[in-house]
């Protein structure tokens, strides 16, 4: 497996020319991490670092991300919102959305989303992680920028994890090429961010939960020094909460763990 080559990619990307400059590398510590050293150094919106293999790759919740060339895709994008972040609530749903679609349009049956930032593959009644989204956010006087970081798993991942895992190859009929996988990734957050920037996570809610595998399921959620919270999950609201129906009223949620709860 090589590294991708900008001019596959590129041609890939035709339709979307200008809109992203992708760098690929062998090795970094994290594409999260190098690209926010290229922000800081007036990279433009729409910069790209995928790297084949990560030595400090970042998950949700301080948990890390391994990579390697045969088995995932872990990439970072750069992207530049007008305000401040106070008004991007909701954004790593809309990254999923982006990604889920992405996904069934390479011919990807199973492809769901869980909140706030997980795309899991759906096998009758199991579910496995797919793909991870890590979005880390800072402002100044000039707007807000998202360092935008994602892992897809190609093949299914070995070894002792700490959830079920997935890779697209169980997903799709036929075995995908990595620059066309990108390229699919990168055209569809292309059209969700857009969106976004203009209405918000309100303008993609609905196709978010479309995707939602846990819509009105009985479901806990774990809070970092909370007892559990147990109800039905009645889907997001505009702002991209969870919304937990529960005996004492409809709770929005704004962080925490959540997972299905088996009859």
């Amino acid at each position: 497996m090589t590294l991708i080559d900008p001019v596959l990619l590129k041609a890939r990307l035709a339709s979307l020319a200008g809109r992203f400059d992708v760098d690929a590398l062998d090795e970094c510590d994290s594409t999260s991490s190098e690209l926010l050293r290229r922000a800081e150094r007036g990279a433009p919106s729409g910069s790209v670092v995928v790297a084949d293999r990560q030595s400090a790759g970042r998950g949700r919740r301080g948990r890390s991300w391994l990579s390697s060339p045969e088995s995932s895709l872990t990439f970072s994008l750069l992207w530049r919102f007008p305000g401040n972040a106070a008004g991007l609530s909701g954004l790593s749903l809309a990254v999923g959305v982006g990604l889920a679609q992405a996904m069934e349009n390479l011919g990807a049956k199973g492809v769901c989303l869980k909140w706030p930032n997980d795309v899991l593959l759906r096998s009758g009644d199991d579910f496995a992680k797919l793909a991870g989204i890590l979005i880390e956010l800072s402002s100044d006087r000039r707007g807000t920028q998202a360092i935008i970081g994602i892992g897809l798993n190609l093949a299914p991942p070995t070894g002792d994890l700490p959830q079920p895992a997935a890779g697209l190859s169980q997903a799709c009929p036929i075995s995908i090429d990595r620059h066309d996988v990108l390229a699919a990734i990168l055209g569809q957050l292309a059209a969700v961010l857009d969106t976004f920037t203009v209405n918000r996570f309100f303008g993609l809610k609905m196709k978010w939960q479309s995707y939602h595998a846990w819509q009105d399921q009985a479901v806990q959620i774990l809070g970092d020094g909370e007892y559990p919270k147990r109800g039905r999950c009645l889907g997001v609201d505009d702002d991209g909460a969870l919304l937990l129906e529960t005996a004492a009223g409809i709770e929005r949620i704004f962080s925490g763990d959540v997972s299905l709860r088996r009859a």
